[in-house]
C-alpha cells in the first residue's frame, strides 16, 4: 500500500483521504484551510449535479459526471440510513419551471422521479424526487472523524509546489478546488460566486429548487439556507445586501414563509469551476478538482476513481 497526502481538506479532500484509508493505505492530510473553514462549508448541499461541466467540455464528461453523481447519490441514501449523525439525510423535493422540459440528463442517476404540475404561481412544470440533503458544518466533521478512526491524519499548511511535497510520499492527491489555479497553472479554473442566506427553520421539510436562477431553499434540522448567485469571475467573499434581498424576493415566490423567517447568516463561497471536472492521475499526483456547484455531489463517486488510481 501506498503512503498518500491529500491536499486539501473540503468534501472531496475528505472524501478521497477516507476511501483511500478503507482502502488500506496510510493517509495524511494536508490544507490551507480546515474543514470547516472551507468553501465546502458554506454549501447549501442539495445533491444536485450543477455546474459540474460546460458545453464546450470534453468528450464523456456528462457520461462521467451521471456516473459519480449516481454512486455519490447511492453512497448519500446508505449513510442517511445508517447513520443519521453524520448529517445526511433524505428529503423530498420539487424542481420547478416556466415550461415543461425534457427529462434531465441526469435522469439515470436517481432511482425515481415524477413529473408535477403543483408548482408555485408563475411556474408551469416541475419534477419531484427525493434527494441527499447534507448539513455541511455536521458532515465535515463526520468524515474528519471517520477519517481520524481509520488513521488519518489532518496538518494545517500552505503547499506552493505538489514536486516539493515529501518524496516519502509515495502518492499525492490534488483536491485543492480554486487552488488549483495557481498550483497548478490551469487557467481554466475559475470562481463561480454563490452567495446564501441562512434563515431560522419554521418547519419546512422538503427543498425547492430554480436551477435557472439559481433559487433554491433547502431545508436542514434547525435552519434553511436558501440562494442563490452563479457569478463567474468573481472573487469578492463579502455578502451583498442588495444580492442578500434579491435572493430572498426570488426564493419567496418557492416558498412563501421564506418572507417571514429570521436570518440567522449570510455566507460567500467561491465555487471552482471548470469546462469539466478534472480526476486523472499525472506522475505522482492524482489531480481531483473543477467541481463546480457538484463537489457534494459528486464526492464518493471521484473518491472511488481516485482510489482506483491511487492503487498499484
Amino acid at each position: 500500500m501506498s503512503r498518500v497526502i491529500v491536499v486539501g481538506a473540503g468534501v472531496l479532500g475528505l472524501s478521497c483521504a477516507v476511501r483511500l484509508l478503507e482502502a488500506g493505505h496510510q493517509v495524511e492530510i494536508l490544507a490551507r484551510e480546515l474543514p470547516p473553514d472551507t468553501t465546502s462549508a458554506v454549501a447549501a448541499a442539495l445533491w444536485y449535479p450543477y455546474l459540474a461541466f460546460s458545453p464546450d467540455s470534453a468528450a464523456g464528461s456528462q457520461e462521467r459526471v451521471t456516473a459519480w453523481s449516481a454512486r455519490t447519490f447511492t453512497a448519500f441514501a446508505d449513510l442517511s440510513a445508517a447513520d443519521p449523525g453524520s448529517g445526511v439525510r433524505m428529503r423530498p423535493g420539487t424542481e420547478v419551471f416556466a415550461e415543461t422540459p425534457p427529462d434531465p440528463w441526469w435522469r439515470d442517476a436517481v432511482p425515481e422521479l415524477t413529473r408535477t404540475d403543483q408548482v408555485p404561481p408563475s411556474y408551469r412544470a416541475g419534477w419531484t424526487f427525493s434527494s441527499p440533503v447534507v448539513d455541511m458544518p455536521v458532515y465535515l466533521g463526520w468524515l474528519a472523524d471517520r477519517a481520524a478512526a481509520l488513521g488519518g491524519t489532518v496538518m494545517q499548511g500552505t503547499v506552493d509546489d505538489l514536486d516539493a511535497l515529501p518524496d516519502d510520499g509515495d502518492v499525492v492527491v490534488n483536491t485543492t478546488g480554486l487552488g488549483a489555479r495557481e498550483l497548478t497553472g490551469d487557467d481554466t479554473v475559475r470562481p463561480a460566486r454563490g452567495q446564501t442566506v441562512v434563515l431560522e427553520q419554521w418547519g419546512l421539510d422538503r427543498w425547492w429548487l430554480d436551477a435557472g436562477g439559481p433559487t433554491y431553499v433547502v431545508p436542514r434540522l434547525g435552519e434553511v439556507v436558501v440562494g442563490g448567485t452563479d457569478d463567474v469571475g468573481a472573487w469578492d467573499r463579502t455578502p451583498s445586501a442588495d444580492t442578500a434581498a434579491d435572493i430572498l424576493d426570488r426564493a419567496s415566490r418557492l416558498v412563501p414563509e421564506v418572507r417571514e423567517a429570521r436570518v440567522l447568516r449570510h455566507a460567500v463561497g467561491l465555487r471552482p469551476a471548470r469546462p469539466s471536472v478534472r480526476v486523472e492521475r499525472e506522475g505522482r499526483v492524482v489531480h481531483c478538482y473543477g467541481h463546480g456547484g457538484a463537489g457534494v455531489t459528486l464526492s464518493w463517486g471521484c473518491a472511488d476513481e481516485v482510489r482506483a488510481l491511487v492503487a498499484p
